[in-house]
């Protein structure tokens, strides 16, 4: 279990390393058009629709409990069958959720952003809501969105592990472009989604190859 932590503090740095730092660059970028724009709100407002939201709302239920889900289902396979790969790819998912959890919520802190309404209905236009600060509104709700980039993080740390296996990796994939696209719907707004999966995916690159690293070491001897 202890594996987790495998060089979790240099992946975190590692994280902003090199040119990984321009996708963060990137991401304010595109947040400050989406959100002048106005596009946060139309996507908001548009799919506010009771037959996507009955396919959608499930997204946020999944995101939160899927990593924690995933990772005792992989574990316990994995010790069960004696397969390092699968107990591998278990502690990828644990160490990529952590480090998703942990750089999404530290944003959330200084950003501040209000989250959509409950209800459409008489609502104005408040995705432009930003309470810069620290703490100013909690790390729940906000900018980036945690659930797309944990869920993010996990399925490109799979995708990095079974790169020949394209059920595997285009299945994560799928599912975190569910999770995040239905969180965009309900909880955050479109740009909370976007820049989720592009901090996320850099992150599960980097705790990808990570862990492509230990299995390779762990088979060697």
């Amino acid at each position: 279990m202890k594996a987790i932590f495998y060089k979790l503090g240099k992946n975190i740095a590692e994280c902003y390393g090199g040119k990984n730092i321009l996708w963060y660059f990137l991401a304010f970028a595109i947040t400050a058009v989406i959100v002048i724009s106005g596009f946060d709100w139309y996507w908001y407002a548009g799919t506010q629709n009771p037959v996507l939201q009955s396919f959608l709302f499930p997204a946020a239920i999944i995101g939160g409990l899927l990593p924690f889900i995933l990772f005792f289902v992989l574990y316990a396979a994995g010790k069960i069958r004696k397969n390092i790969k699968i107990l591998n790819t278990a502690l990828a998912v644990a160490q990529a959720g952590i480090v998703g959890w942990l750089i999404s919520s530290f944003y959330k802190i200084f950003t501040g952003r209000i989250q959509p309404p409950f209800h459409i209905a008489g609502a104005v236009d408040i995705s432009r809501g930003f309470q810069f600060g620290f703490f100013r509104h909690g790390i729940f709700w906000g900018w980036p969105s945690t659930h797309t980039a944990v869920a993010f993080a996990i399925a490109v740390a799979i995708f990095m592990l079974y790169q020949d296996n394209r059920l595997i990796k285009f299945s994560a994939l799928f599912v975190a472009f569910y999770i995040g696209i239905g969180v965009s719907t309900n909880i955050h707004w479109f740009s909370d989604f976007i820049v989720g999966a592009i901090i996320g995916s850099v992150i599960g690159i980097v705790v990808g190859k990570s862990f492509l690293e230990w299995l390779g070491t762990i088979t060697k001897t």
